[in-house]
């Protein structure tokens, strides 16, 4: 076999994200944000902007999924800190309130970040985060 009859594996260089892609990516993290006026917001935001941009917008649906799961996460951690206190019929509110108050602030930095990531045209990962939706 000749070296002319071996396919060639290319490379496809990672084209950066532009003008329409980044917003989408952005809106992705910050649509998190509206679980201050729809509690559970922080999930649905992202979920309704991976859906509908999934097919046609690549970077933004990649960032879509990526706060989808971040924000999947957190809501886990919250629930647990929820049943916990509430197993512990109120006493286990000394530890899991400051620790609720520890994963509101790095949710919020973090997403913040995220976004800024994102409208910079980078593709962020979350840390912590259970990647279940793929």
């Amino acid at each position: 076999m000749t070296e002319e009859s071996v396919p060639q594996a290319t490379q496809v260089p990672e084209v950066a994200p532009v003008g329409e892609e980044r917003t989408w990516a952005l809106l992705g993290h910050l649509s998190a944000l509206s679980a201050f006026i729809v509690g559970i917001g922080g999930v649905l935001g992202p979920l309704i902007i991976w859906l509908v941009k999934r097919d046609t917008l690549p970077f933004a649906a990649d960032q879509a999924k990526e706060a989808l799961n971040f924000n999947i996460t957190v809501l886990i951690v919250a629930l647990a800190l929820v049943v916990l206190t509430v197993f512990t019929f109120g006493i286990g509110i000394f530890l899991t309130l400051p620790i609720g108050i520890i994963v509101f602030i790095g949710w919020l930095v973090l997403t913040i970040i995220a976004a800024i990531n994102a409208n910079n045209g980078v593709r962020y990962r979350y840390p912590l985060t259970l990647r279940l939706v793929q």
